[in-house]
């Protein structure tokens, strides 16, 4: 019986999961969270609206299939190893609680499913109590039923932003506007771009048509080709400048204007969470995405990668992807008519994200920093700061300012940082999967508990 692994609990694992258990092999997940269902299903099924439960009788049929299963949650995977045959190496229990045991798990197959977070552009003001990531705002609404404030501007890039606001509207906020970077030629031509190619997909069009008669019912505006520029307060959002942006994301003299509001939500698309992958040994595209062959397969023998880790592309495509690798990593053949479905959903999705490049972020958006815009907020390092040093190494420019070496490590930041400074500053190569402390390192027995088939 062959034995996988699957790290992450969310869309792509799950699926993963389900197809390698039908394939006969021993699986054992591992997610960072509570419970399993990642971003895309955080519902908590009394406190949130049941509108805002997408394909959850899919999300019941995958966790059930958990029962034959051993599923780890709040799992701290700190390292993976695959020079000598894989092993995962990871802390049971919250990230802040005393006392997490140390589990190993030895596989013949890894399945990296450990998806993608929210990317935001710093803005002047972006540290002020209201402002968060879209993702947080929409978590917020998923999981807990809140709004961040009364008055919302949701802004940034990309079709995400729908969804953001059609939450926050379901649960009870105001949207006072969503702001789209992206203009209206550029978006008629990446969309319109050969739409026969989106026959498959009429799904996508219908849900993506519902939450724009949402923003109608609510009365919502959808402003293309403006930025917020700035967020105004003392001591919490008060409201924020948007500006019209050429076609590179510049903002435009002159277009300048107020709107109030008490809580901000960015989202300027997602970044892949490639620790994991990275240390393990995975090449990594020049768009830094985990590279895979059709089978789902990374360079590394035995080592399988799904969802938003090798390309933004929604949760049907991670589902679809992950099906594959699950069933590959348990020994299947891709001709087998059980996986020609996945294969048919994979191509069908793809077609639709492509599309989604037309959000991609432009060069021009760091024309609206100040100097004194903090870019790294965990140890808050400002534009000017990281000008200073934007001609020194990776590690160079980590030493001198911190940037990316606080609580999350260049998550945040290193995009971002990236962006500001020469090309030849990367902050991949060095990952840390997971932050443990120095008295649970220095605990760690040689002879770990293994996971027993």
């Amino acid at each position: 019986m062959r034995r996988i692994a699957i790290l992450g609990g969310g869309p792509a694992g799950l699926a993963a999961a389900q197809a390698a258990l039908g394939r006969g092999a021993a699986v054992v997940v591992l997610d960072e969270g509570e419970r399993v269902g990642g971003q895309f299903w955080r519902h908590h099924e009394t406190l949130t609206d049941s509108r805002l439960q997408h394909q959850w009788a899919r999300f019941e049929r995958l966790r059930d299939a958990l029962d034959r299963a051993t599923v780890h949650t709040n799992a701290s995977v700190w390292h993976v190893e695959t020079d000598d045959g894989i092993r995962v190496h990871a802390l049971i229990g919250p990230a802040d609680a005393s006392g997490r045991g140390a589990l190993r798990v030895e596989a013949d197959a890894l399945v990296i499913a450990t998806g993608a977070h929210d990317r935001a552009l710093p803005v002047p003001g972006w540290t002020l109590p209201g402002v968060t990531t879209a993702g947080a705002a929409q978590a917020l609404a998923k999981r807990d039923g809140v709004t961040l404030g009364r008055r919302t501007v949701v802004a940034g890039a990309g079709p995400f932003l729908l969804p953001v606001a059609s939450s926050i509207a379901l649960a009870g906020g105001s949207v006072v506007e969503v702001v789209e970077a992206a203009r209206a030629g550029t978006i008629a031509r990446g969309w319109g771009r050969a739409p026969w190619r989106l026959a498959g997909v009429a799904g996508k069009a219908g849900e993506l048509g519902g939450y724009a008669m949402s923003l109608v019912r609510h009365r919502t505006p959808y402003r293309l080709g403006q930025a917020v520029t700035r967020i105004h307060g003392e001591r919490a959002v008060m409201a924020v400048t948007v500006q019209r942006v050429d076609v590179d994301w510049r903002p435009l003299p002159g277009t300048e204007r107020t709107v109030e509001c008490d809580a901000v939500a960015l989202g300027h698309g997602f970044t892949p969470r490639l620790e994991a992958a990275i240390q393990a040994g995975c090449a990594i595209s020049p768009s830094r995405f985990v590279v895979v062959d059709g089978q789902q397969a990374t360079s590394v023998p035995g080592v399988f990668a799904a969802g938003e880790v090798t390309g933004i592309a929604g949760a049907d495509a991670a589902m679809a992807e992950g099906a594959i690798a699950g069933f590959a990593a348990a020994g299947g053949e891709p001709d087998d008519p059980r996986i020609r479905a996945a294969l048919r959903g994979r191509r069908r999705m793809h077609a639709f994200a492509a599309r989604l490049a037309t959000h991609d972020i432009r060069p021009g958006w760091t024309s609206w920093l100040d100097d004194d815009t903090i870019v790294c907020r965990c140890e808050s390092v400002t534009r000017a700061r990281i000008a200073e040093y934007s001609a020194a190494s990776s590690r160079g420019l980590r030493l001198a300012t911190r940037a990316g070496l606080g609580a999350c490590q260049g998550r945040t930041c290193g995009r971002n940082v990236e962006a500001l400074v020469a090309a030849s500053v990367d902050f991949d190569p060095r990952p840390v999967l997971s932050s443990i402390r120095i008295g649970e390192l220095a605990h760690l027995h040689p002879a770990e508990p293994k996971e027993q088939e």
